[in-house]
């Protein structure tokens, strides 16, 4: 497969583009070309094990965005202008705990794992689970899950900065309360899935008023 570079100043200029967009122009719609490829970012995106716990809600409906707001403190504003608006969702123990039936067929059906490696892997990831990371809590999984669907999110977010969309990341929510609306009016199983971030897309109705403010680099990064 031949692959085309990017300049790595392009890159910067992304980066440097991309901020929380508060406020989106609700009179522009993103193509769904850009989106598809968006969440083509997401799909392609690394996992802990490549066991990929996570599934995405696009909330395009009005009423399904207005019944999240009494959750999301953080998100009315962009429920009301983003073109697409995101429910980033990450798996439960019992769907990544690692005896799993989801685990098994991951390795079997999806990786076409013979058995003898599916039997190697799996010994890999108990060990893992078990003793690597101590594991051992339903909690403990769940926030392990929610690790690797930040992957997948900051994958969204530079795609579209890229291509000159705008997002917004929001943490701002009843991470717990809302789980019956998510049962009740988006049909997830919250057995098996809980509300990991929320995120939005669009074009910014204006610009940031400051540039982005970041610590130095030197006091982030330590060379050994």
């Amino acid at each position: 497969m031949e692959t085309t570079l990017i300049a790595k100043e392009d890159i910067l200029k992304a980066f440097n583009f991309r901020h929380a967009t508060k406020e989106f122009d609700s009179t522009k719609k993103i193509p769904d070309t850009d989106f598809d490829f968006i969440l083509d970012t997401a799909h392609l995106s690394p996992s802990s094990f490549g066991f990929e716990p996570w599934h995405f809600v696009v909330v395009q409906d009005k009423d399904l965005r207005e019944s999240l707001k009494p959750f999301a403190w953080g998100a009315p504003l962009k429920l009301d202008t983003a073109s697409h608006f995101v429910l980033g969702l990450a798996m439960k123990a019992p769907m990544v705990k690692h005896d799993a039936q989801y685990i098994d067929d991951m390795m079997r059906k999806v990786k076409q794992f013979p058995d003898d490696v599916v039997e190697m892997y799996s010994n890999f990831y108990r060990e893992f689970q078990e003793r690597d990371f101590n594991l051992d809590t339903d909690k403990k999984l769940f926030d392990w899950s929610t690790k690797q669907t930040y992957i997948a999110l900051a994958n969204m977010m530079t795609s579209a900065a890229l291509v000159g969309i705008d997002s917004c990341p929001i943490e701002g929510f009843h991470q717990t309360d809302i789980e019956p609306l998510l049962r009740d009016k988006f049909g997830v199983d919250t057995n098996k899935y809980g509300l990991a971030f929320m995120v939005a897309f669009g074009y910014r109705k204006a610009n940031p008023e400051r540039s982005k403010v970041r610590r130095e680099k030197s006091d982030i990064v330590t060379w050994k």
